[in-house]
């Protein structure tokens, strides 16, 4: 009986391959090579940044031109170049962007408290706990869920707690920003390093009061006024920036009364314009955003440094190197 039992197996087994073998020859799904090779390029982290699920999910959305090719943010402008090269397009290759935590308490030594926690350590258990047990219903919950989710360790914590996001490591992918129960970290582009590290919607006298750090937004509105282009306003007591219009001149940063705004770029050199290059193009002129530079076609052209503002449009747009800084001169 066992005998007949293991021939009568041993022979379904060999129909069933048989079947098997037959039905994956004439169900077979053609693969576009293009897809593995895609796949192969980009960095395998599946981070989910680019809106798929995983490389391989991205890579076959690119094939089918169902999506754009540079939204890997891990991958940045090498796997772009790579993709457009396997696709046989031009590549196009958009800013990076990068975490920035909007809050500046949230640390031992800066966070004045509505009661010590003994509970489950994390951002959204603490939240769950009458909004966290921070003073400032808006701050920073301090058990660094952010942290933990990083899947590049751009997100590190130093010695008062706080917070520390390496730009070098940061690839933009947003897993942070999803895992913030307050909604304090935001995915800017690189180059605005003008921030606003504030989200309370208190008045001005309750958000000074309630922030241990001292440095909360109180909307006061110095920054909205004094924007040369008009890119912050203020909503529900908080200063808001528009970096579609933001040209990173500092200048919010220097008037905030609480040390809210921050300008990463710190001193800003003035622009100079070396007569021997200026060929009077004008593209200067047209792009700087406070009519700071006059001059005629082809002919040198001057800078009012008066009304500069020093945000360095000015030394990106000229073709021929003919405006520097101070600092460079």
């Amino acid at each position: 009986m066992i005998l007949t039992t293991i021939i009568v197996l041993g022979c379904l087994g060999i129909i069933f391959g048989i079947g098997l073998a037959i039905a994956s020859k004439k169900f077979h799904v053609k693969v576009d090579p293009k897809i593995e090779q895609i796949e192969k390029a980009l960095p395998g982290a599946n981070c989910g940044a680019c809106g798929f699920p995983g490389c391989a999910g991205y890579a076959e959305a690119i094939v089918k031109e169902e999506t754009e090719i540079n939204l890997c943010a891990p991958g940045g402008e090498e796997v772009v170049h790579e993709i457009a090269k396997i696709m046989g397009i031009k590549a196009s290759t958009k800013e990076r962007k990068i975490a920035v935590i909007q809050c500046q308490s949230g640390g031992i030594n800066n966070t004045f408290l509505k009661f010590e926690n003994k509970g489950i350590e994390t951002c959204q258990a603490a939240l769950v706990l009458s909004y966290g047990q921070n003073l400032c219903e808006y701050g920073c919950l301090g058990y660094n869920d952010c942290v933990r989710v990083c899947p590049f360790d751009a997100i590190t914590v130093d010695d008062n707690n706080m917070r520390i996001i390496d730009e070098n490591k940061c690839t933009g992918c947003g897993k942070c920003v999803d895992a913030c129960p307050k909604d304090l970290i935001q995915l800017i582009p690189i180059s605005k390093k003008v921030n606003v590290l504030c989200k309370s919607l208190d008045k001005g006298k309750d958000a000074k009061i309630k922030c241990g750090n001292k440095t909360a937004c109180i909307g006061c509105g110095i920054c909205a006024k004094k924007c040369p282009v008009d890119a912050i306003t203020i909503e529900n007591n908080l200063a808001i920036i528009d970096y579609d219009k933001c040209v990173v001149c500092g200048i919010c940063a220097e008037v905030c009364p609480t040390n809210a705004i921050i300008d990463k770029i710190g001193i800003h050199p003035q622009p100079r314009i070396i007569e021997e290059k200026c060929i009077g193009c004008t593209i200067c002129a047209k792009k700087c955003p406070v009519d700071a530079i006059d001059g005629e076609l082809k002919k040198p052209h001057k800078i009012d440094e008066d009304k500069c503002i020093k945000c360095g449009i000015c030394v990106e747009v000229c073709p021929k190197d003919a405006i520097v800084t101070k600092k460079i001169l």
